[in-house]
């Protein structure tokens, strides 16, 4: 499927026509799609190989990126032949009000509990955290000692107020192009260096022969295969940025152009990591491999280094990919709460700068009072995402209000909505049954 291929009109017009406005290049929208995606999904898929094998986890990775591009897709096609501006619009075309408000809460599900999971991330790496009682020290204090100053509490408050202050206040995505494109490289450094490790580790004999297919046993149950299907939906969930990029390109051909760029380039680092991860840790592997390398075996000064480096290099990636999340939460509440203001969010300096400081503040204070959301922003996130990238895409073609679906898009719609149904049901009992047979 390639909707709205070679169309030359924007993906969303002008508010003024007659003045002229620098369209967006599709470089930049490569660079925001691809942090928009790479986000901390990342640090899940090595996990995900440990139990389904590498075979199986290549082909699921190619699998639900195909998926993805194809609901990004419907998404464009049906906003074109439509007169909604927003991914909330087009659900609220096919499906009402109510349409509109479940895009918009899963929006907020997902970016917000992001946002703060950020947070948490950057403090960990910086100042440390106590996981049940045991204390793992951030590298600042490992570098400087323990000291006020390099607390969460304040560590957390000058990146807030000097990296992710400025670059929130951007009120087009693509002025955060050039912040993306760092995002990116930061990822590729981290690929980078796990990758030297890991074959360093193998020539000398280090590694374990990785699962190339999932082993059932007393650790690993038929059902527990499911649980790595929404862990790479969510890893491949940006459809809530889709129009706030595509509006400010010329052409929608444009934005799908630089999806299946990103697709492309994002399912690459994905499965290298997830490779090179498992090849250096192998069962050991934690479901959030920075832990790995916190505990990893660092006698020397240079395992120390590498160690840091690929912290660091983490958690100025997140520092990087959270405005381009903030974008489109934004968006959201506002067009939520403020639906009948008639200027538009970029344009009402007041109502932009009042969303902008408290969505920072909360995520700022939730992060620091709530460690421990990680797990509850899991389960609620993964949920809502495949409702964002599957089961609402799907909706869409299967209602068809423009009456221009074909039967092929309607066999893909359903397989895309019964995927994601039966896998995060299965998913989700998988995790409560867990849950509640560790307590």
């Amino acid at each position: 499927m390639s909707p709205a291929a070679g169309v030359q009109a924007p993906l969303l017009p002008d508010q003024k026509p007659g003045k002229a406005e620098k369209r967006a290049s599709v470089s930049g929208a490569v660079f925001n799609v691809s942090t928009s995606i790479i986000g901390a999904g990342i640090m899940s898929i090595p996990a995900t190989l440990k139990v389904i094998g590498v075979i199986p986890a290549f082909l699921l990775i190619l699998i639900i990126a195909w998926l993805a591009e194809i609901s990004v897709g419907i998404l464009l096609q049906y906003t074109h032949s439509g007169d909604s501006t927003t991914y909330a619009g087009v659900m609220g075309e096919s499906f009402g009000r109510i349409g509109s408000i479940a895009v918009q809460i899963c929006v907020l599900i997902t970016n917000l509990g992001c946002l703060i999971v950020y947070l948490i991330i950057i403090g960990d790496v910086l100042s440390g955290n106590k996981p049940e009682g045991s204390v793992h020290l951030g590298v600042l204090q490992e570098w400087f000692g323990i000291h006020w100053w390099n607390s969460r509490v304040f560590a957390l408050l000058f990146i807030v107020v000097f990296i992710m202050l400025p670059l929130v206040l951007c009120r087009r995505v693509e002025s955060l192009r050039y912040s993306s494109a760092v995002a990116v490289l930061l990822a590729l450094v981290f690929v980078g260096i796990c990758s030297v490790m890991a074959i360093s580790a193998l020539l000398n004999g280090k590694t374990k022969t990785p699962k190339l297919l999932p082993e059932l046993d007393n650790h690993t149950s038929f059902f527990d295969l499911f649980t790595a299907v929404p862990v790479i939906v969510t890893a491949f969930t940006f459809h809530f940025n889709v129009h706030p990029i595509g509006r400010e390109l010329e052409k929608p051909s444009d934005m799908i152009k630089a999806t299946r760029i990103s697709m492309v380039l994002c399912a690459l680092i994905y499965f290298s990591i997830g490779l090179f991860g498992y090849l250096l840790f192998g069962d050991s592997i934690m479901a959030d491999i920075l832990v790995n390398f916190d505990q990893s075996s660092s006698s020397s000064a240079l395992g120390s280094l590498l160690n840091d480096i690929v912290r660091l290099s983490y958690a100025f990636h997140l520092m990087l990919v959270f405005p381009l999340i903030n974008f489109s939460l934004r968006a959201n509440i506002d067009e939520l709460v403020f639906s009948k203001k008639q200027h538009s969010l970029e344009k009402d300096t007041n109502r932009f700068v009042f969303l902008t400081f408290v969505l920072l503040a909360f995520s700022y204070l939730a992060a620091i009072t709530i460690p421990d959301i990680w797990y509850f922003f899991q389960f609620l996130g993964s949920t809502s995402a495949v409702c964002l990238c599957f089961i609402f895409p799907g909706a869409i073609v299967l209602r068809d209000v423009h009456g221009i679906s074909k039967t092929g898009d309607r066999i893909i719609a359903l397989i895309m909505i019964i995927l994601a149904t039966v896998t995060s049901s299965v998913a989700i009992s998988t995790n409560i049954f867990g849950f509640v047979s560790n307590k």
